[in-house]
């Protein structure tokens, strides 16, 4: 269940790199607040180091809060879909490991039945392909606080500059109807 003030609600996605996504989403009219983080591992606030070695069981995520009365769930999960690869199964590029896997960690279960109807539309798509996986979220941290904003931050590192730009420009000119003001 969502903790947000009404009328936020707030989803948790994972498709690789977290300063990929976060990018993206920031720019979405509508969200209210990106963070960068982990969920769905065992270990209790675990580090980068130890989420990247794949031993901590975490994806790379962000948790966005949103204002279903600006933006809906299903166009959020269109974006998300969009800009990572849901067929690649721990692999985002040339980002490998479990921890850059395809999730959608739903915050009750209207989230979950919306959640189902999108990635079943994606799955008809992709026939036997598509490895995202659906499941609430749980056991969440944030991320250092040098990961937040982090594109926002650092656009002229290497990595930002050819992987987070190119994701953030395929949104601009897919999405322009979702684009904040």
């Amino acid at each position: 269940m969502n903790d947000l003030p009404t009328p936020l609600q707030r989803i948790t996605l994972g498709g690789g790199c977290f300063w990929c996504l976060e990018a993206v989403f920031e720019r979405v009219r509508g969200v209210a607040h990106v963070e960068s983080g982990y969920c769905n591992g065992e270990s209790l606030d675990p580090s980068y180091e130890q989420v990247c070695s794949g031993n901590s069981g975490h994806a790379e995520v962000v948790r966005i809060d949103f204002d279903p009365a600006q933006v809906s769930l299903v166009d959020l999960l269109h974006v998300f879909f969009a800009i990572h690869d849901p067929t690649t199964l721990n692999r985002q590029g040339a980002d490998v490991g479990s921890q850059y896997r395809s999730g959608i960690y739903v915050h009750g279960d209207a989230q979950l039945t919306e959640a189902q109807q999108v990635l079943a539309e994606v799955r008809r798509a992709y026939p036997g392909q598509v490895v995202t996986e659906l499941m609430p979220e749980r056991n969440y941290w944030p991320a250092e606080g040098y990961h937040q904003h982090y594109y926002a931050n650092h656009p002229e590192q290497a990595y930002c500059a050819f992987v987070v730009a190119a994701k953030v420009d395929k949104f601009t000119s897919t999405f322009k109807r979702l684009l904040r003001d």
